[in-house]
Parts: structure tokens; sequence; C-alpha cells
């Protein structure tokens, strides 16, 4: 389980540590940095996929990304008296995201390689990345880094090996590294990171995926679309918790049923009251609210999942079965939710367990509301 997230220069993010739970809410007014958070994590997961310089370019690149504010920012600004502005960089050009859990943590340090004559250029190099056991980055609990090129792992002798001299820089050491003989913790971590799930633009309209018939397979884990929901919500029943899938039904739409018509191996969802509703009659929030149903209680749990504004489209009388349903879903994995829904962050604030987290903007940078020494989860960024 994730125990703190850490990012610096990612947008509004100019050095941001969070402390990590069970079941995380995360909120915050319109332009707080909830969504860079949001992102964050994803950049997170992608660097175990081998996508993070992929990602990075579809937001337009890294300098498109960095922080964009002062390296440092005066008392005279913080008392006021001159406005926040962005100066002339100082230090290297630097992308830093990790996480810290109760097994291992990671960090990644992402910069722009030295002048040359590649055509790429303005492709972000990956600098540094290191790997280690427990809540904290020490020496003594360093499993494997990497500096530029090179790649050492600690061996069972507690030796350093060098793995290898010549990763390419836009190849992270997770995808091109781990391996069961040299780095078997490096290899663990990297399956548990991609195992995470994020779902933030499930597509409720006229024309989307989920209300058309789809050839069925047993589907554990529901398509981040939704393509496959009839799938999903079948091998719900057939393998998993059916008497939650009907509870969660009921919770929501007392007195109606949800069924899965099979057509020749063509599935389809029928779901009403007075009389069974194909998926293509369904409004947006019943339809939305069926999409967060199959992937809450899917049949393979994930050590982590993260919804982004889940409430989006639903009725004011869906929000605390929905909050139900994160609730039972955090009994199995860790969940959080980027929300700015006051009564989905009230229903889930009942919760004695719930991390709730308040962002803000201070002189153009996010921050947590109320955070102190004692809050922060102790956090270090390794030099170059």
């Amino acid at each position: 389980m994730l125990t703190a997230l850490a990012v610096s220069n990612y947008r509004s993010l100019r050095n941001l540590v969070l402390p990590i739970q069970r079941l995380n809410v995360i909120t915050g007014a319109n332009g707080s940095g909830k969504s860079n958070v949001y992102r964050a994590l994803r950049l997170v997961a992608d660097t175990a996929q081998g996508r993070v310089v992929w990602s990075l370019a579809r937001e337009g690149g890294l300098q498109s990304t960095l922080w964009a504010g002062p390296e440092v920012t005066s008392r005279a600004v913080q008392r006021g008296d001159y406005p926040v502005q962005s100066t002339v960089r100082q230090k290297s050009v630097s992308l830093r995201l990790g996480f810290a859990s109760e097994e291992f943590g990671y960090l990644i340090d992402l910069g722009l390689p030295p002048p040359g004559k590649s055509a790429f250029s303005l492709d972000p190099e990956i600098k540094r990345e290191c790997v280690w056991h427990g809540p904290l980055m020490r020496p003594s609990t360093l499993l494997a880094e990497r500096e530029s090129c090179v790649v050492r792992a600690r061996s069972e002798q507690d030796e350093w090996l060098v793995v290898t001299h010549s990763l390419s820089p836009f190849d992270t050491m997770m995808t091109h590294v781990a391996d069961p003989r040299n780095t078997p913790e490096m290899l663990t971590l990297r399956e548990s990171i991609r195992a995470w799930r994020f779902y933030d633009h499930f597509r409720t309209d006229s024309d989307a995926p989920a209300r058309s018939a789809q050839i069925g397979t047993r589907t554990p884990v529901l398509a981040n679309d939704g393509v496959d929901l009839a799938a999903a919500i079948e091998t719900i029943r057939e393998i998993g918790d059916d008497a939650a899938l009907t509870a969660a039904v009921e919770d929501a739409f007392p007195g109606s049923s949800l069924d899965v018509e099979n057509n020749s191996g063509w599935f389809s969802l029928q779901h009403g009251l007075l009389r069974p509703l194909s998926a293509a009659e369904l409004s947006d929030g019943t339809l939305r609210y069926l999409l967060l149903v199959a992937a809450l209680l899917t049949p393979r749990p994930p050590a982590l999942m993260v919804l982004n504004e889940p409430e989006t489209s639903l009725h004011p009388d869906l929000i605390a079965p929905l909050a139900r349903l994160i609730a039972r879903a955090s009994e199995r994995s860790q969940i959080v939710v980027v929300t700015h829904s006051m009564p989905l962050i009230s229903a889930l604030a009942q919760r004695g367990d719930c991390n709730s987290i308040m962002l803000e903007k201070r002189f153009g940078e996010t921050a947590v509301v109320g955070a102190n020494e004692l809050s922060v989860p102790a956090w270090h960024w390794p030099s170059r």
C-alpha cells in the first residue's frame, strides 16, 4: 500500500508530498491542482509501462509540463509586495516523481539532454531512478539505482553489482532491467504498478461503446472506456460477488433489475424497472453508475485504483450509493478519489479511515491546506 506520493516541478506541483492511506479523497477549488495530482499518478504508472516519455510528449513535451514559477518564492512575494513571476532558471531542468509504500519505494528524475545534433533534442532524458525497500529511502535501504545510463543493483551478499552500462536515456530501468535473477524486487514492483487502474473518461454519449452489443468474453477487469461493460457485469455474476452487484443496483435503483442478454455470443445490457431498457436507452447518469459498479466490484481487485471525478453526470440520489461502493472497494484495494463534489466528500468522510486532502493555490503552486512538518511524510530527492 502506498504511503506517500512526491512530485517536484510538474505543472503547479512545485514540491508536493502527499500522505496516502487506504481510502483517499483529493479535493479543492477549480485550478487548485487536483488534475495535476491525478496526471502525476498516471505518469508514475507509465514508468512501469515504458511510456513516460511518450506521455509527456502528449502533454506538449517536458518544457510544457514544468513548473513555470520562480525556483524560490521570496519573502517579499509571500508578503504580497510583488506578484509571482517566472524567472530565468538557475538550476538544471528537473521533473521528479516518486512514491513510497510499505514494501518498496520508487522515484524517477527527468531532464533535458545535453545540446547535440539529435532531432529529438526536446525529448526528456531519464537522469536518475531509485528503488528502495521500506517507506523511506536511505543508503542502507537502496536496492537499485540508475545514474545516467549506468544501473547497479544490490546483490544477496549486500554488494553493488553493475547491471548495465548502456541503458538508453529514454528507457526506464523498470522496463529494461527488471529480471528475476539480478533485480527480483524491481520486477515485483513493476508488476504491481502495472496492475494499477485509472478510470477518468467513461463515455456515456449516444455513440458510447458501452451502449452497443459486444462479443462476450470473460472480463474480470473493466476497460478504461467501458467498452466491455456487459461482459464485465456477467463476469461478476459468474466468478465475482453477485450478491454485492445485486445490492449495488438495488441501493441506487430500488426494485429494478440488471441482466445481460446473450445473443449468439454478443452481450448487451438490460436494465429497468417497468420493462428492461437496453443500454442505448439508459440515461448518461445511469450508464455511468453501472460502469462504476463494474469497475469497483471487479473480481480481480488491483493494489491501487484511482477515480477522477466519478460523480460526473450522476443524479444527487446516486452519490450516497456510489460512496458506499467506493468504501466497499477500499476493503480490497487502495482507493484515490479526485473530486470536487461536496456530497461525495461528505459521504466518504463519514468513514473514520478516510484520508481527506484539500488542495489550494499559494503563490501559483499547489499546497495542502493545513499541512505542517508533522503531517507531511519524510521525503528526500537524491542529487544527480
